[in-house]
């Protein structure tokens, strides 16, 4: 027998969403050349983590059998812990399921009822999620305006105990970067607690990939950084990294860390040969390589200036933008419509993401068809 019809609200939205030409559907046929993907590096891709997993050696346990307050803890996931710390010179670091769940798990434990959250209005969905879940409250800036934040502080910084700031160093529709060295000197200045989610960053920028905040030499004023293994790093997971104390905090209090299954051991395998690829690959070379080329092939008012591997051509209009991404697909290149209200209305972009494989030729015709 049917089940019972679907709630009519729901059906509504749904109806309104695909008037206005902006539902989403899932696709796995994707067009041969590669300006889309966050696979910077080609460590997933061209097969370079594949090659580097060969010579791991995993135990017999496919799953992780539980959380890691449960059985889910191994040896293994300590020693890289520790090895991430290192590597991104924090005290401590702890291991999420993703990067979705680090910045849920942190911004949603961390600010307690009498803080208060500053963030960035372009911040990703994963930290508004979790300043939403926070006992916080937030107030939102202009996007990398210093003058608006400081007037922010300048207002409340009476009225809370603690206030943190939250900023991306390279957002991820516009792929321009944060204002590190000043936002960080001015949560010196004030005691601030500076949080740096560092996703589209690690890989691209800094010593051997480490991120724009050991690019900019800024990694201590940061109370807690957030590096994501699905971009550049061509895996799955994230980290926190920070104090000590902060690891413990997280351990005891954020729930997307406690309450669910620790990653398999072949997920902490593949995190730990990217990051030894980070140091023996030479793809960030050719990566900026790329991004220096493109950016001298295009630019104008309609562009978002960039030297990360995001980059934008304005495009307003749902219609106009995805009539785009789709003679760029008959041409066999593969760029994505972002629409609204992914992005504020009348900001609709064809989003391009550079790689360290991707060619001059493919550069050349990619800007031909959208420049």
């Amino acid at each position: 027998m049917p089940g019972p019809a679907f709630p009519k609200n729901l059906a509504a939205l749904m109806a309104q969403r695909r008037e206005k030409g902006f539902l989403r559907e899932l696709k796995h046929s994707f067009p041969a050349v590669d300006f889309s993907s966050n696979d910077y590096l080609g460590f997933s891709s061209k097969g370079l983590l594949a090659e580097q997993l060969k010579s791991a050696e995993p135990s017999l346990r496919i799953g992780s059998t539980g959380s890691r307050l449960i059985s889910g803890n191994s040896v293994l996931y300590e020693e890289l812990e520790r090895d991430v710390a290192l590597f991104h010179h924090a005290p401590a670091a702890l291991l999420y399921n993703s990067g979705y769940d680090a910045n849920l798990g942190l911004l949603s434990s961390v600010p307690q009822k009498n803080d208060l959250i500053l963030s960035d209005e372009l911040i990703h969905a994963s930290l508004i999620d979790g300043i939403r879940l926070s006992h916080a409250t937030s107030y939102k800036f202009r996007h990398n305006d210093l003058e608006a934040l400081q007037e922010l502080v300048l207002r409340h910084r009476e009225k809370y105990a603690h206030i943190y700031v939250v900023v991306e160093s390279v957002y991820s529709m516009d792929g321009d970067s944060a204002p590190l060295r000043e936002i960080a000197a001015l949560c010196k200045k004030y005691q601030l607690y500076l949080i740096v989610d560092e996703a589209h960053a690690i890989g691209i920028f800094g010593k051997q990939g480490r991120g724009l905040c050991e690019e900019l030499h800024i990694e201590k004023d940061c109370f807690a950084r957030i590096y994501t293994y699905g971009k550049a790093m061509g895996c799955h997971g994230a980290a926190i990294a920070g104090s000590v104390e902060l690891r413990h905090f997280l351990i005891n209090f954020s729930r997307s860390f406690i309450y669910t299954t620790a990653m398999p051991e072949h997920s902490l395998l593949a995190i730990k040969a990217a990051y030894r690829l980070l140091v023996t690959h030479s793809g960030i070379g050719a990566l900026n390589a790329n991004i220096d080329y493109f950016n001298s092939r295009l630019s104008g008012p309609s562009v978002i200036k960039s030297r990360s591997a995001i980059h934008c051509r304005l495009i307003p209009g749902n219609r106009q933008v995805q009539a785009l991404e789709e003679d760029c697909a008959q041409n066999g290149l593969f760029v994505k419509a972002i629409k609204s209200p992914t992005v504020k209305e009348g900001q609709e972009r064809v989003r391009i993401c550079l790689h360290a494989f991707n060619t001059r030729e493919e550069i050349d015709r990619l800007v031909q068809l959208i420049g």
